[in-house]
């Protein structure tokens, strides 16, 4: 999973940038400092933590940077260009750049390239490279012309492959893309024709690349609003020859593609990459974080005052322009693997049971059918389409049906949707049930009467959903307080972010048991356990919740007597439990839910104290529970298991622990919580010994055998 945390202006003055943007952001050789500059004049010396600037140089009225300032990592000194040919070389001590080294090229330079290990490189606008040590000796040298006429470079990156320099650069000419790769150990440079793939003439709005172990993974936004990935070749066969490489597409619709600025793109590590864009026609400009394995959307986060479509990252922070000042946005990503995707899944599948899909199967809508057909069908349909090729085609179903959503009354919409699901699927069947719950959601939002209900059950129902294909679904669900819709995509969704698993939680802990009677909620996980609960047994335990502990038991003294003794028998305080069955089925569906503890945890301090205790109680109640069968699981269908109980009962301590020890209601489950934590600490005390015991038998057993003796040895275990 992935996270886009609380974001910081880092300027507190707007960046006099022009509508361009600022021309980069560029690490300094303090991991904390960055250098931004704008389009103007200026360059800035930034401490990201402390959101202050350390520095600020500019050059003269008249004079304009054209290339982003960069560091010399070997000396530490700063490098700029204004006036595409003036190259500027100062220091931290430096305040006025007219009198500081300047060297006049002979050429324009298109960019600087700086990073740790080597020297710094010059990128000049006809193609050619110089390093800046070699350019400084001379600055007046001939630079030479590397691309033809009227190719322009749109891009450029500079890395190290096997501990060697090599920069890549994209050109463009009347709408074709080439790559070229200069590796300074061989001195050779490869040109790469990119071959786009679609039928129509796309533009290439952005440009990111990542390092492997045989090719540089060249990921491209194009303006149809797709991600595409170019694997070129770290050692080509032909490296002098002119290749040609193919573009695939990677993601599908990350933004609207009528977007055609504001837009950029950025690989974050291996399996996740950062987008910047509006995912809708009319929707406002997003940062989103997408996973390229799993092709799942991870986290995203709305920029309501606008972008340049400049995106930087370096460490663990995102820059953009956020309106018109530099904002940092910090981010996390965990190592991508199925269970980080997701989310971590420890309950397994019960034999027997009719295994559902955990995931969208995306394979389908690249043409991959549903099933084999027999030749007498396969016949049928070639007659069919035969006899069917002059009559004109009719409207596909999915596409009568958002139609019918858009102008029909709520029943009207649930008939024609029970026919189609009656239908027989399609190999794109999960897109189109994604696209009919949009529909249902957006007419709700529209006109806030309609909320069909029934339609949303039908449809999770399918069991082809996920979050990332109707993220406001859930959403809705939390504002109608619909606990019956949350459950069903507790149990389905594979991929629910962590805050919106705790905003579920929160409703589950804070509705009234009147309005839990009146709902239907599926009682499969808790009907084999729980034993029904009386209405004076709650209004009991109720009492008992409100009243807090007994005051004989606030005196303390007594404590460390009590936790001294044996664990008695725990019939009396497991006979009943603190919340009603409907109650524990929907708490059972935050158990199985997936999770990952690292974005958990901030989301659960933010849970009251009182529902906390709450919690915890019902936990050590199914901590009893577990305890009472030596398989030390709970019967019935898909219960939580102990690894799940004990889990939970960590993650609301870890977080929570200081402000529920100071309630009164809290201190006998604290206690219980004591008691048996030091038991199974000597249980686990008792067992160690026990296989320490059986090791030096089983050493003294080869021992007898290695001397081919008998003998007799006495082992005292207790």
């Amino acid at each position: 999973m992935a996270d886009l945390e609380e974001g910081f202006t880092l300027t507190a003055v707007p960046l006099g940038s022009g509508p361009d943007g600022p021309l980069g952001v560029e690490q300094s050789d303090k991991t904390d400092q960055f250098l931004v500059t704008d389009s103007g004049r200026t360059v800035i010396l930034y401490k990201v933590s402390d959101q202050k600037p350390l520095g600020s140089w500019s050059v003269k009225q008249g004079q304009i940077i054209t290339c982003p300032a960069v560091c010399n990592f070997q000396t530490g000194e700063y490098i700029v260009v204004h006036d595409n040919k003036v190259l500027r070389i100062w220091n931290n001590e430096d305040v006025n750049l007219d009198k500081v080294f300047k060297a006049t090229l002979s050429a324009e330079v298109y960019r600087i390239h700086s990073i740790q290990g080597t020297e710094p490189l010059v990128l000049f606008r006809e193609g050619a490279v110089r390093g800046l040590e070699a350019l400084l000796a001379e600055p007046q040298q001939k630079i030479e012309t590397v691309i033809s006429d009227e190719e322009v470079i749109k891009w450029t990156k500079f890395f190290m492959v096997f501990r060697h320099p090599v920069l890549i650069f994209i050109t463009e000419k009347h709408g074709n893309y080439f790559a070229y790769v200069q590796k300074f150990n061989s001195r050779i440079l490869s040109k790469y024709t990119l071959l786009l793939g679609q039928e129509e003439k796309c533009i290439i709005q952005s440009f990111s690349t990542s390092v492997g172990r045989k090719f540089i993974s060249l990921m491209s936004l194009s303006s149809d609003g797709c991600v595409y990935e170019t694997l070129i070749p770290i050692h080509p066969s032909e490296p002098e020859k002119n290749q040609r490489l193919v573009q695939s597409q990677l993601l599908k619709s990350v933004v609207s593609g009528n977007a055609r600025n504001g837009v950029a793109l950025t690989i974050l590590d291996q399996d996740h990459i950062a987008v910047l864009g509006a995912p809708l026609p009319a929707s406002k400009e997003c940062l989103s974080v997408w996973n390229t394995k799993f092709q799942t959307l991870q986290t995203s986060k709305e920029l309501p005052q606008g972008t340049s479509g400049q995106l930087w990252y370096y460490g663990e922070n995102l820059f953009i322009l956020h309106g018109k000042f530099l904002t940092v946005i910090p981010y996390k990503c965990e190592v991508s693997s199925l269970a980080g995707a997701l989310g971590k899944l420890k309950h397994s599948q019960d034999p027997g049971t009719h295994a559902t899909p955990h995931f969208v199967n995306w394979e389908t809508s690249q043409g991959c059918g549903l099933g084999s057909q027999n030749s007498e069908q396969s016949k049928r349909i070639l007659r069919r389409r035969k006899v069917e090729v002059s009559v004109q085609p009719e409207v596909p179903a999915s596409t009568q049906l958002l139609a019918t959503i858009q102008k029909d009354s709520e029943k009207h919409i649930e008939v024609e949707l029970r026919k189609f699901l009656a239908t027989k699927r399609t190999p794109d069947f999960h897109t189109i049930i994604g696209d009919v719950v949009t529909g249902l959601l957006g007419r709700y939002k529209a006109e806030p009467s309609f909320y069909p209900r029934n339609c949303l059950m039908q449809l999770v129902q399918t069991h082809v959903l996920s979050y990332s294909l109707c993220p406001g679904l859930m959403e809705v669900a939390l504002e109608k307080t619909d606990v019956q819709i949350l459950q069903l995509c507790l149990q389905q969704f594979p991929d629910i972010p962590e805050s919106v698993t705790c905003a579920c939680l929160k409703v589950f802990l804070s509705i009234g048991d009147d309005t839990l009677q009146d709902t239907d909620i599926n009682m499969e996980s808790v009907s084999d356990y729980m034993d029904p609960v009386q209405d004076g047994e709650m209004e009991e335990q109720t009492a008992f919740l409100q009243n807090g502990f007994n005051p004989e038991e606030d005196n303390c003294d007594n404590c460390a007597e009590k936790l001294k003794e044996k664990p008695q028998a725990t019939a009396d305080e497991s006979t009943s439990c603190p919340v009603t069955p409907k109650r524990a089925a929907l708490l059972n569906a935050i158990l199985h839910s997936a999770y990952s503890e690292t974005f958990l945890l901030p989301h659960l301090k933010d849970i009251p104290a009182q529902h906390s205790t709450l919690f915890l109680q019902y936990l050590y109640f199914l901590y009893l529970k577990c305890n009472e069968n030596a398989t030390m699981t709970l019967p019935g269908t898909h219960p939580p298991t102990l690894n799940q109980i004990m889990d939970w009962i960590c993650l609301l301590l870890d977080a929570n622990f200081t402000v529920v020890v100071m309630i009164p209601e809290a201190k006998r489950l604290l206690l219980s919580l004591y008691k048996f934590v030091k038991s199974q600490i000597s249980i686990c005390s008792e067992l160690n010994k026990i296989e320490v015991s059986f090791r030096e038998l089983q050493k003294l057993n080869q021992e007898k055998n290695n001397r081919e003796l008998y003998s007799i040895e006495v082992l005292e275990l207790f």
